[in-house]
């Protein structure tokens, strides 16, 4: 039996690991809602929920991945109790990772697309803000540009996974997690040194309880919940494969509190950018990707030098899709590999299907506009975010923690034991109850609070609850063969 393919460093695996977890909603999101409840506050708040919330759940997703040293095709299958079928959550977590590059691809190729347009001088200083505008809606519009960035993006992701974990994956995300730092910090000195930037410092990072209190003390919850729990890629596997890539040297509490680490700077690093860059101009910090494609361009647009900064931020910011982009497909790649394929063909037949399953989002924004799945006004991308974002994640690492706690699964004693192998900071037993029923509760909270938002009483609510059931079905039945086998 082929060895399993190891990282030569913890450092690479620590990097890339943060690299998956660290994506855009990193840059567009969190800066916007930590200065919209109350700054260094909000900080607070999400860090709290990081690390009751996220953390344990990446704890488990590694310790299922060492313990099976296998990536999620087959991970379930190698500890699941017999006469059970929690491997059935393999197609759950593969379709998650799909489902994520159909939509993830498109837009990584929007960053490489502005990188050339910065570098090309397109945002030079002679721009009306309404033509700036316009060139991302012009993008969009035009699917020619579309596919032939999400291609370059596909192909460049492809190729590194067919290097191989170390000369490809580990060494690229490596370099690329490094530069992100270093062009970061670049422009963090570059948006300090702008006319009123201690303004926008002052809105970021003073706690403002009062802000707070007067946008909803419930909704800066909602909010860090979501954010701390989003960020990370949880519940798809797209983190356990890593931990099938490792050591028992260190004990895996210990590594994801350093991932955790590594994403929340990110994070935190890019409002120090935006913010005082913002304040410097007079416009709006918006999220999502107005603020990326049609605020932050103004602003570049405007300052001396700013197609150099310009280039700089969105090279930043190809490089973190990137490194998500590059992990996911490498548990892609994986992913078949346990099934018996090698490599060569793993990367070969899924590059093809990956392009295939873009194509809709990318055409979603022109050719096929026309198709507005979730309401007037919405886009393929929007479905396939959504089925990710409010089912597959949340619902994925619900059964993750199920698996984890009960002893109709995995179980409570060998996960502790595979998670406290090794040396650092341990994961405490006594966190059992916590784990297996009140972290479920603020799960399903969560996933609830997707469906409230998006549709109307009572769909919401049947929609919700079908989709819920399909998936408890694992545990009930791993229940059930418990309940036989104890009788």
């Amino acid at each position: 039996m082929k060895n399993r393919e190891k990282f030569s460093s913890r450092l690479g695996f620590l990097l890339i690991s943060a690299g998956c977890a660290v994506g855009l909603g990193n840059v567009w999101r969190f800066p916007y809602i930590t200065g919209q409840y109350g700054g260094a506050a909000f900080v607070l708040l999400y860090l709290i929920f990081l690390v009751i919330l996220g953390l344990p759940i990446m704890v488990m997703e590694f310790s299922v991945g060492r313990a099976s040293q296998k990536s999620s095709a087959q991970s379930f299958d190698v500890l699941e109790p017999p006469k059970t079928k929690w491997h059935g959550i393999k197609y759950f977590a593969i379709g998650g990772n799909y489902l994520l590059m159909m939509f993830y691809t498109t837009v990584g190729g929007w960053m490489l697309n502005y990188c050339f347009k910065m570098l090309s001088g397109h945002f030079n200083g002679s721009l009306h803000t309404e033509e700036v505008s316009a060139t991302f809606s012009n993008m969009l519009a035009d699917p020619w540009q579309n596919i032939f960035w999400m291609l370059a993006t596909i192909i460049i992701g492809f190729f590194i996974c067919s290097r191989g974990l170390q000369n490809g994956v580990e060494k690229v995300s490596k370099y690329m997690m490094s530069c992100l730092f270093i062009v970061m910090l670049v422009l963090v000195v570059r948006a300090f040194t702008l006319p009123n930037a201690m303004e926008g410092l002052k809105f970021y990072l003073v706690p403002d309880f009062h802000k707070m209190i007067e946008n909803g003390i419930g909704n800066a919850v909602f909010a860090a919940m979501g954010q701390a729990f989003f960020t990370l890629s949880l519940g798809i596997g797209s983190l356990a494969i890593f931990g099938s890539y490792i050591g028992k040297e260190h004990r895996l509490t210990q590594e994801s509190l350093n991932v955790c680490i590594l994403d929340t700077l990110v994070a935190f690093i890019a409002g120090l950018i935006i913010f005082p860059s913002c304040f410097s101009f007079g416009v709006a910090a918006d999220s999502g990707p107005g603020l990326v494609f049609v605020t932050l361009p103004n602003v570049f647009n405007s300052m001396a030098g700013g197609s150099i900064w310009g280039f700089l931020f969105f090279l930043f910011m190809s490089f973190a899709a990137l490194t998500t982009i590059i992990a996911v497909f490498e548990n892609i790649v994986a992913y078949a590999m346990d099934s018996g394929w090698t490599r060569k063909k793993a990367v070969l037949v899924n590059f093809v299907l990956i392009i295939v399953l873009s194509l809709p989002c990318a055409l979603g924004f022109n050719i096929l506009s026309d198709i507005q799945p979730l309401g007037v006004g919405t886009t393929i991308q929007d479905l396939e975010d959504f089925i990710v974002s409010n089912n597959l994640l949340p619902l994925g690492s619900l059964l993750y923690l199920m698996f984890c706690t009960h002893r109709y699964g995995w179980g409570w004693k060998n996960f502790i034991n595979e998670a406290n192998t090794g040396k650092g900071r341990k994961f405490p037993a006594k966190l059992f109850s916590y784990c297996a029923y009140i972290l479920p509760v603020i799960i399903l909270v969560i996933f609830f609070q997707g469906y409230i938002e998006k549709f109307t009483w009572p769909l919401n609510f049947i929609l919700a609850t079908v989709i819920l059931a399909i998936v408890l079905y694992f545990p009930i039945q791993a229940w059930v063969a418990n309940r036989r086998k104890a009788k």
